[in-house]
């Protein structure tokens, strides 16, 4: 692999040196280096024609970008010939978002309206090139950072949760998984910077490892994405962008500190960045720690603190020919694992202790809280990553190429009495690649072809393994098209895809615990949709697509425990692919006052593969004692099932208290398996339907000192759960609860630049004693003391958050 990932990154760095060094023939003609272009202009209020200081300039497909300067002017170098998407934004302004050709030096102004719900936006997942949502048929949801900042978080997927559509699968505030529609693990694909992150994604006891605090936008794709991006894609993706190359002509970054009351977590981060002449550079780093959390129930939850550090660096070049970038992170976390185990007598949480070389239970006490140092059992996870993001101007056509490689080293330690012992250590390492040629877009056609997939190597370095040593490869090609007819937007696309698995024998002494096999999966996907604008206000949108998911490693061979959860786990290697068929509806209302969406949805899943404890031949649950400990055992099935749901958002902002927002988003899902499996027809892991109402007023709009001034309050309204899977007792119902939520915020400016913005928010402030019914805490032990189940989830929880941007240089744009 070595070797592989050599020739790889060679050939990624060479690349600008050809491209500079040679013209390209075309079937018609010689097409020499794209011709150096210039655009410049001025942004302005629409309303008084008054100049827009630091309004945002960006070619999303180019990526590249600028801010306008104190009198509203901004200019851009590097740009290549051609067809261009660009957006132009302000906050508290509509933004602009249109096509432009761009043949010569270009001058171009644009005006910005005042607007008090952002309606417009771009998105780059899942389609061919850069496209406005509202052409976008199937619904894509943007947070930016701003919004992320607004709101309490442990982690990233948390902050992203409360999107309509999208659940997290929790285990305590370290640990997040996302869920799209009642789909999570391997049926959500997560892409950083460009490639798909590739960890254990099919494991519980671990996050997504991305940084939270170096994400600058997160676009979320609901619905099948196996066209773009093969297997996995069957719920959608989450598409995390962190780093971004920073205008041209300036050297600028930020810091950024925050602090949580609940479990004392804090958080720094500071990040740096430059572009001279086109030559980009920039990196950050990020600390992140906190104790344990508590709630009024449990008290201080133990061992559910985590540490984590975290670097990333780029470098690259944005030229007339396109751009070549460099990407290097490395995420870093040490956490508990959350047992729940507690003493009879009194229900206190029990840690474990090496007593002169015995192993002993003692009650959790005072410092074994408050500390950030996680106690056994626990984990350390390693992800580095390497990137390599190019942008070749071909004629008038487009090719981008992103080559990958990854090291995600998952190790466990569960032995108190040898503290250094890896019980299990997952070392994978793999390499993508995603190829495409973005054709020359002709009567309004915009048509992209591409290849992209990756090579996998899993080995097992720890005392005991749950999955066996394997090698993966994976290879799809596709075409994906989009033409616009005046207000009608149609899109297409299909792709063939071929996976294969070599997985090896592994012994435990003289036993044979996993054998050796090869499988081999092909599939096909397909997708079709369409977007009206019926008028200025109104915008109907359609969407078919297949889907497709090959069995995960776990789902085919697992055969073991460990400490991250209460299961035993047997792997099926009869299993079949995933199929999907879903169909997606939904409509768009704005205007001034008033925004509407609605999207419904029905997927119909072939094959749908689920664990469920298995019933031992006497009755009951059937039990597997490994290495002295009892778990429950699992086994991977399937059987065809099918999901439909809805989500809402209405939005007000009444005349003429324009100031005054009240937006209510609502989601439901329901997911059910064609026949019963042990008298229960409900499929696992489902949320329960969330009604969020909040209260926003924008204050102090004519103040130049004090801008973007808010506060809001938020009731996040949780419905029962009471279709939960309950064959084998597996799930249980999950009751409801209302949390009280409120925040504020404002943005410090002096001499028009800005000093520093401060957010507060508060989480659950009536300090509600809850279990969400995807929390994999809630099927902990039962306290003997107060006959609760399980561990609930995190009392009242104050933040605050100060960011101060920082610049280095004095640019200026001239008209």
């Amino acid at each position: 692999m070595k070797s592989y990932l050599f020739i790889a990154f060679a050939i990624a760095g060479m690349l600008p040196v050809l491209v500079k060094s040679q013209n390209f023939k075309t079937a018609d003609a010689v097409v020499v280096l794209p011709v150096k272009v210039v655009i410049s202009g001025k942004v302005a209020d629409a309303k008084t024609s008054l100049p827009l200081a630091g309004a945002s300039i960006y070619f999303p497909d180019l990526k590249l970008g600028t801010t306008t300067n104190s009198e509203g002017y901004y200019k851009l170098q590097h740009i290549s010939q051609g067809r261009h998407l660009i957006e132009i934004s302000y906050t508290g302004y509509a933004s602009i978002i249109e096509s432009i050709d761009i043949v010569t030096d270009t001058e171009k102004n644009f005006e910005l309206r005042t607007t008090y719900a952002e309606r417009e936006a771009v998105t780059v997942t899942g389609v061919s090139s850069a496209t406005s949502v509202k052409r976008a048929s199937i619904p894509v949801s943007i947070l930016k950072k701003e919004e992320l900042l607004r709101g309490v978080s442990t982690n990233l997927i948390d902050a992203l949760a409360k999107t309509p559509g999208v659940s997290q699968i929790g285990t305590g505030p370290a640990v997040s998984k996302p869920s799209i529609r009642g789909l999570g693990y391997n049926r959500v694909v997560v892409v950083n910077d460009g490639i798909r992150q590739e960890g254990q994604q099919w494991g519980d006891e671990h996050g997504i490892e991305i940084d939270e605090y170096s994400v600058s936008k997160a676009e979320i794709l609901k619905g099948p994405a196996s066209l773009m991006y093969g297997s996995d894609a069957l719920a959608g993706v989450i598409n995390i962008i962190s780093l971004l190359p920073e205008a041209a002509a300036t050297v600028k970054g930020n810091l950024f500190s925050t602090y949580q009351t609940n479990n004392r977590q804090r958080g720094l981060h500071a990040t740096i960045g430059g572009n001279k002449n086109g030559y980009i550079w920039g990196g950050y780093a990020s600390y992140k720690a906190a104790a344990d959390y508590k709630n009024k129930y449990d008290g201080y939850v133990f061992n559910s603190k985590f540490y984590e550090k975290n670097i990333g660096f780029y470098t690259g070049l944005h030229k007339s020919w396109g751009y070549s970038h460099l990407y290097f992170t490395s995420f870093n976390q040490n956490l508990g694992l959350i047992e729940g185990e507690r003493d009879a007598a009194t229900g206190q949480f029990l840690k474990l202790i090496n007593n002169n070389g015995n192993e002993e239970e003692v009650i959790a006490t005072g410092n074994d809280f408050t500390s950030i140092n996680p106690f056994t059992p626990h984990q350390k996870i390693k992800h580095t990553k390497l990137v390599s993001d190019n942008s070749f101007k071909l004629g008038s056509s487009r090719l981008t190429a992103t080559l990958g490689y990854q090291r995600n080293q998952r190790k466990e330690f569960g032995n108190v009495l040898e503290l250094n012992e890896t019980e299990l250590f997952f070392d994978l390492a793999t390499i993508s690649y995603n190829i495409k040629l973005h054709l020359a877009e002709k009567n309004k056609w915009k048509t992209a072809i591409g290849v992209n997939g990756m090579q996998q190597t899993n080995t097992n370095k720890g005392a005991e393994a749950l999955i066996p040593d394997y090698t993966l490869f994976d290879a799809g090609i596709f075409v994906v098209t989009q033409k616009s007819i005046d207000k009608i937007t149609f899109s297409a696309g299909a792709r063939a895809d071929n996976r294969t698995i070599a997985a090896k024998e592994y012994r435990e002494g003289n036993d044979v615990k996993f054998e050796a096999f090869n499988k081999a999966f092909a599939n096909i996907s397909a997708s079709t949709g369409i977007s009206y604008e019926v008028s200025k206000t109104v915008t109907l949108k359609a969407n078919l697509a297949r889907g497709f998911r090959a069995p995960s490693l776990p789902e085919l061979a697992s055969n073991g425990a460990h400490e991250g959860t209460n299961r035993y786990e047997y792997g099926n290697r009869q299993l079949k692919s995933e199929t999907s068929w879903q169909s997606d509806a939904g409509i768009e209302m704005a205007n001034e006052h008033i925004s509407f969406t609605a999207n419904f949805f029905l997927n119909a899943i072939n094959n749908f593969i689920y664990y469920s404890k298995l019933g031992a031949a006497a009755g009951g649950d059937s039990i597997v004692t490994d290495g002295g400990e009892d778990f429950f055992a699992f086994e991977y099935k399937q059987q065809n099932a099918k999901l439909y749901g809805v989500e809402f958002n209405f939005d007000i902002h009444p005349h003429p208290l324009d100031w005054l927002h009240v937006e209510n988003t609502f989601s439901y899902v329901r997911g059910i398996l064609n026949k019963p499996e042990d008298g229960s027809k409900n499929l696992p892991f489902i949320p329960a339907p969330r009604l969020i109402n909040r209260v926003k007023a924008v204050l102090l709009s004519k103040s130049k000192t004090i801008v973007n001034a808010y506060m809001q309050v938020e009731a996040d309204n949780n419905f029962a759960q009471n279709n939960p899977f309950a064959g084998y007792n597996t799930e249980t119902a999950t009751p409801a609860f209302t949390l009280l939520n409120v925040g504020a915020g404002f943005m410090l400016q002096a001499k028009q630049k800005v000093v520093c913005s401060i957010y507060f928010a508060g989480n659950n402030i009536t300090d509600v004693a809850y279990q969400n019914h995807l929390s994999r805490l809630k099927y902990t032990a039962v306290n003997d003391v107060t006959q609760r189940a399980g561990v609930f989830n995190m009392g009242r929880n104050f933040s605050i958050k100060l960011l101060v941007p920082f610049n280095f240089t004095n640019a200026t744009h001239h008209k």
